[in-house]
């Protein structure tokens, strides 16, 4: 491929984004990599490290984009894609030993949680949630007095979807002292944003059906470490477990990734334009945004994060007045109906701007309030949105 570790290493990562998992630089090859649809490949004899064998194992359209990732991340190996980010939490939660103990945030992704919660009913783990912005009080279910040690600790930072910021370097440190392994989900940030790895991280998950692919056209997850023997056990867990990509995915993949610089650099921006206004309006009860000097989580973002993404939330005020008013659930709902830019849908990261009420999705937790709506900043024109949104809230005066 192009370029090298000590290349990527003193290379911008808005320069490795574009450069990295390119063809040899020979005479009349392409400078794209090719998309390779075969289930198989030629080989006799027993099988070595190396040979690709069956397609279950390697395709060569994974491998550019499983390189260029794994450079981003600031890895000294290649990530392993998979088939959904969720194929990737699973692979990741495999980590866990049998009633081994994992501690994850209270305000995970859904899915993530999901899937914990229920490892845990059918006594494969046992799960401990926490505030992961509250220190003190994960580093008290990692090592408990008279308790059993954690095995992992799960982290997200900023928490999906209510933007928590966790001291990934401290919780990292405390998590290695106490035996236990750490997975960073990095889907908010992305490589550019942030590097968990940086941070004392073991495992760092991303699903990339969002900012990294970042055109809503594809469904697909990723893990990085340099770790060399948490790799093979990760491959190992894809291989027989089936959650491989298609190669079709990840190369549309890669071709996303190489807009991912200019994407975030637009809607990091954007997102703290709309945050600054929302922050003041009267229909808004509260933003969360880790950029907002306000905001909770503002210094340790600033800390380690090189900007402060392009998700914020808010939460929709109630309405009063004649016939009961409108619950803030209820004026979310009425709020997102009237957008005309905006697009009403779940997840992120695309090139278009997303917004939706979290509670519609029945897996959320109770905790998260029914009146936040999650809004992925896309590309679009910051004025344009800005229009969308004040018009929206406009209708709930009327």
């Amino acid at each position: 491929m192009s370029l090298s570790e000590e290349q990527a290493a003193s290379l911008s990562a808005e320069t490795v984004v574009v450069a990295a998992g390119r063809p040899a630089r020979r005479r009349d090859e392409p400078v794209n990599p090719p998309l390779v649809l075969s289930s198989t490949y030629f080989g006799t004899g027993p099988l070595s490290d190396g040979d690709r064998g069956y397609g279950r194992y390697s395709n060569p359209t994974w491998d550019p984009f499983e390189e260029a990732l794994g450079q981003l991340e600031g890895a000294t190996l290649p990530g392993l894609l998979y088939a959904s980010g969720l194929a990737a939490a699973s692979s990741a939660l495999s980590l866990v030993p049998a009633q081994g103990v994992l501690v994850m945030p209270t305000h995970s992704y859904a899915g993530s949680l999901v899937m914990a919660t229920e490892l845990a009913e059918k006594g494969f783990l046992e799960l401990r949630t926490v505030d992961i912005t509250d220190t003190d009080a994960v580093l008290a279910q990692l090592a408990p007095a008279g308790g059993k040690a954690a095995s992992m600790l799960w982290l997200e930072s900023p928490t999906n979807p209510m933007l928590g910021v966790a001291d990934i370097r401290a919780l990292t440190a405390a998590a290695h002292q106490a035996g236990a392994v750490v997975v960073t989900d990095n889907t908010f940030s992305t490589p550019l944003v942030q590097q968990p790895l940086s941070l004392g991280s073991d495992v760092v998950l991303h699903s990339v059906t969002k900012y990294l692919s970042g055109h809503s056209d594809v469904v697909l997850g990723a893990l990085v470490t340099s770790d060399a023997g948490l790799r093979a056990t990760l491959l190992h867990h894809r291989t027989i477990h089936g959650g491989i990509a298609g190669p079709f995915e990840a190369w549309l993949a890669l071709r996303g990734l190489r807009t991912l610089a200019l994407r975030i650099e637009r809607s990091q921006a954007s997102a703290a334009v709309l945050a600054e206004r929302l922050s003041t309006h009267p229909r808004v009860g509260s933003v969360r945004f880790p950029g907002l000097a306000t905001d909770p989580g503002h210094e340790r973002a600033r800390a380690q994060m090189r900007g402060f993404g392009s998700v914020l939330c808010i939460e929709v005020s109630p309405v009063e007045g004649q016939h009961g008013g409108l619950s803030g659930a209820d004026a979310a709902d009425r709020m997102i109906r009237a957008l005309r830019l905006w697009l009403p849908a779940t997840s992120l990261g695309g090139v278009e701007s997303l917004i939706e009420r979290r509670r519609r999705h029945v897996a959320e937790p109770a905790s998260v309030p029914d009146n936040l709506v999650r809004m992925s900043v896309g590309i679009e024109n910051v004025e344009d949105l800005w229009a969308d949104l004040e018009r929206a809230l406009a209708t709930l005066d009327g």
